[in-house]
């Protein structure tokens, strides 16, 4: 295998996995049932593969480089983020003002089913201004001078991409695997505040534009 493919699947494998409102929401929603942390985990793939399609296309760089189209996606991600963390925080007040714990399938209205789960987990990820950053930057680093940017370009971001398929759904398993554990309520009501709490910092920080 190419040595420099193997490096760049090691840099990609560490930003993939590295904690942030991806990773959130996956284990928040892995939480409501394994079924939908697995679907939030292929959804944040898929909000991957927008933006390495649009870094193959060459429209990231026109967003980076336009201020207010930037912007724009900067405040949509940060109040949804905002508005998902937000949610999971009442949902977690509720459940904290009841003795009895809820049904299984009634642990939350944050998200439940495949498609909700696919809905966060790409608009997470699609709504995320660092991502086209972060492609641009690190992409053209690996495309030898002299060779077809295209093709190299997206064989790397199809790398990524797969990255991102093996890692939030494994996330997802393991979470249903310590699910009995982590389900009991006064656990829950610690991981949801936590996660809540988590993507409304992670939302007001691409709202106020500050960089961490």
């Amino acid at each position: 295998m190419n040595p420099q493919l193997i490096t760049f699947t090691g840099v990609a494998a560490g930003m993939v996995v590295m904690p942030g409102a991806d990773f959130t929401v996956v284990v928040r929603n892995a939480l409501v049932s394994r079924r939908t942390g697995i679907a939030t985990g292929i959804g944040v793939a898929c909000g991957l593969l927008v933006h390495t399609m649009l870094a193959v296309a060459g429209l990231a760089a026109v967003l980076v480089a336009v201020p207010t189209l930037f912007l724009l996606v900067q405040v949509l991600g940060g109040g949804y983020l905002v508005y998902l963390g937000a949610r999971v925080l009442i949902a977690a007040a509720r459940q904290g003002r009841h003795t009895v714990e809820p049904a299984p399938g009634h642990a939350s209205r944050t998200a439940h089913g495949t498609l909700p789960g696919l809905r966060q987990g790409f608009l997470t990820n699609a709504l995320n201004p660092k991502a086209p950053v972060f492609f641009l930057s690190l992409l053209p680093q690996f495309v030898p001078p002299g060779q077809p940017a295209m093709p190299l370009t997206l064989i790397l971001s199809l790398i990524v991409v797969t990255l991102a398929l093996v890692w939030f759904p494994t996330v997802a398993l393991l979470v249903d695997r310590l699910g009995a554990w982590l389900r009991r309520p006064a656990v829950a009501r610690l991981v949801q505040t936590a996660s809540g709490s988590m993507l409304v910092v992670l939302g007001a920080v691409l709202l106020t534009g500050t960089h961490v």
